[in-house]
């Protein structure tokens, strides 16, 4: 049990310390979280602030973030101080030892820390903050003994144990150890490429260009490296040029040791300075072979950067060269065309604010509440939505679906079948209507308005073409399903019936003139009593009737639908006489045989279904059934 109990102590969950507030101030932006520091699952973001052991230190505190980012400043001296002490040795001994010994210490300060420093378990992710753990897994790592070599200053503890200075190359090459060091670098560039504050073009820029003067600075001091130690100094690329060049400046060497490598390596090749023994040959040889491997991987870089930030120009231009080939093959009209030609042109302008795109990896709780943040205000300000409850909303508001429009482009065109309704988020739209083949302006509408419900609830075509006046945003849903979400809410339905009726009054006679089925309706609605008028029962004409009621949305909410017929179904209709009435169903036999006498003039005493069966319980009638009184 005690066992257990130090295993859970010693393993906390990241995310809460993310959070809270440490010594060193709180993370603002994950972004900067190396990401190995991963979250364990379920863990709950800002609850609880665990704490760690006494003398540890958490990886993303910022002080320590601080201090490792001076370290990589110190790193890209003994990138640069390295192989230039091992081609220039007297610099070693003198000028730049004293510097070297101070930068040795900065390392060895942080061997000391990395011994409290607190590590993410790569099995559980969680980090680990025993201090015998990070102790034994960094001793047991690679690292430790890489970072003791590259830190010892060989050349001052020879001095000691031996009171003697020593000029030989072997300290030379232990002084490359300190390249070790680079990683924190590539470690850095890495954090840097995933941290969004900053651009990943001239991150990896930047990257290209350190990995590349660090090519050119190593490759020339070991060239200089060679000249120094070829048994005949004339008989050198340097030495044919420059006598006694082991007597010159050390920056004059440095500065054509520079030259040849950087003339190398672009492959200009002027020729003054050259091989001339064979070691140098050789070298030569090996370089060239590097250069070709540094060279496409500097052009594969830079050709991938550039290409990835224009391939969305590439695809825009694609798209619309299929757009017009299509367009010329089918000899589409030019007003067509342009309206094809804006909705692509604006689908590449608008791509990054489209939430599919955008959200369709996330998990659902986080889409839901990015939905209730942008439209859930513009739904509840919808007239169709007033006094709904707030459990309908919530979970009506992720089923929309965004959309971008360009200015004169129809988003709903007169007559065609309603299958959805929309919602005006940003922008205005004209209603239009057609007479004669003529266009006829009726109406301006802008947000939070809604159009397309008329003929979706109805289950009428749409009355109306909906063209938007400049680039707009709506959200629309579905009728499919906005019948299912409609279901379990019977009240928040009659609510939406009443404010439906009560913007149908509402509507300008221009608008219900094009609407004979709601001008019926509303007639009808006069002459009833409060109770049908909540009912909202519907007057339409056969044909209209038979339309399958599903897709009306309110379908669950209200009884069923049927249609009642005053003669013998095997009997023809006689001039002047109603093809039928659409009622709601109502509750026994002797209601609906009062609805019968009301509509059809004619009282009947029997009920037969259109196959001639008469019907005895009510419960088995189906929406649209027709029946028939005798």
């Amino acid at each position: 049990m005690s066992t257990t109990t130090t295993t859970l102590q010693s393993a906390k969950s990241p995310v809460p310390l993310l959070y809270r507030r440490h010594s060193s101030g709180q993370i603002r932006n994950l972004a900067s979280v190396s990401s190995s520091l991963l979250p364990a699952f379920g863990t709950v973001v800002g609850e609880g602030s665990l704490q760690l052991n006494k003398f540890v230190i958490a990886p993303y505190d910022r002080r320590y973030r601080w201090w490792q980012a001076f370290l990589v400043v110190l790193v890209v001296y003994s990138a640069w101080s390295s192989p230039f002490e091992l081609a220039f040795k007297k610099v070693a001994t003198d000028s730049l030892l004293p510097v070297d010994l101070v930068v040795d210490a900065f390392f060895g300060i942080d061997i000391v820390l990395t011994f409290f420093v607190a590590y993410l378990d790569k099995s559980t992710y969680l980090l680990v903050d025993d201090h015998k753990k990070i102790a034994m897994r960094y001793v047991k790592h690679l690292w430790f003994p890489m970072d003791v070599a590259s830190t010892l200053p060989f050349q001052v503890i020879y001095q000691i144990f031996t009171g003697k200075r020593h000029y030989g190359q072997v300290f030379g090459f232990l002084n490359l150890l300190r390249l070790w060091r680079l990683r924190r670098v590539s470690e850095l560039f890495s954090r840097l490429e995933k941290d969004t504050r900053f651009s990943y073009f001239w991150t990896r820029y930047a990257k290209l260009i350190c990995v590349t003067l660090f090519a050119v600075h190593s490759a020339g001091c070991f060239y200089y490296w060679l000249a120094t130690h070829h048994h005949v100094a004339d008989d050198t690329w340097i030495g044919s040029l420059i006598p006694n060049f082991q007597d010159r400046s050390v920056w004059l060497g440095y500065t054509y040791s520079m030259y040849w490598s950087i003339v190398t390596l672009t492959t200009v090749g002027y020729g003054d300075l050259h091989a001339v023994n064979t070691g140098e040959k050789i070298f030569n040889m090996l370089y060239m072979l590097f250069n070709i491997g540094l060279t496409a991987y500097l052009i594969g870089n830079m050709t991938n950067l550039i290409v990835h930030s224009a391939v969305r120009t590439f695809a825009m231009r694609d798209a619309i060269n299929e757009i017009l080939r299509y367009a010329s093959k089918n000899r589409l009209p030019e007003s067509l065309k342009d309206q094809m030609l804006a909705h692509v042109t604006l689908k590449f302008k608008t791509a990054e604010l489209q939430q599919e795109e955008v959200l369709e990896d996330l998990p659902k709780a986080i889409r839901s509440s990015i939905a209730q943040h942008l439209f859930r205000k513009t739904v509840e300000s919808t007239y169709l939505f007033k006094g709904v409850s707030e459990d309908f909303i919530v979970q009506l508001v992720p089923e929309m679906k965004a959309e971008y429009f360009p200015p004169k482009v129809d988003i709903i065109i007169q007559n065609e079948i309603s299958t959805d309704f929309y919602i005006i988020v940003s922008g205005a739209v004209d209603v239009i209507t057609y007479k004669n083949g003529t266009e006829q302006f009726l109406s301006k509408t802008g947000p939070p308005d809604m159009f397309g419900e008329i003929g979706v609830i109805f289950n009428v075509p749409q009355p109306f073409t909906v063209r938007t006046r400049r680039l707009s945003q709506v959200i629309r849903i579905s009728h499919h399903n906005f019948k299912q979400l409609l279901q379990p809410f019977t009240e928040d339905g009659k609510i939406m019936l009443s404010n439906f009726l009560q913007h149908l009054k509402g509507l300008k006679k221009e608008e219900l003139e094009e609407i004979p089925l709601v001008t019926e309706f509303l007639g009808d609605l006069r002459t009833e009593d409060t109770a049908a008028v909540e009912e909202l029962e519907h007057h339409a004409a056969d044909e209209e009737a038979r339309r399958t009621s599903t897709a009306y949305a309110f379908s669950e909410v209200l009884p069923t639908r049927i249609i009642i017929h005053g003669h013998h179904p095997n009997e023809k209709l006689t001039e002047g006489e109603s093809p039928g009435k659409l009622i709601h169903l109502p509750d026994t036999i002797e209601d609906l045989l009062r609805l019968a006498e009301k509509w059809l003039r004619k009282r009947g005493t029997a009920i037969l279904m259109a196959d001639g069966s008469q019907v005895e319980d009510l419960n088995a009638l189906r929406e649209n059934d027709h029946l028939y009184i005798l």
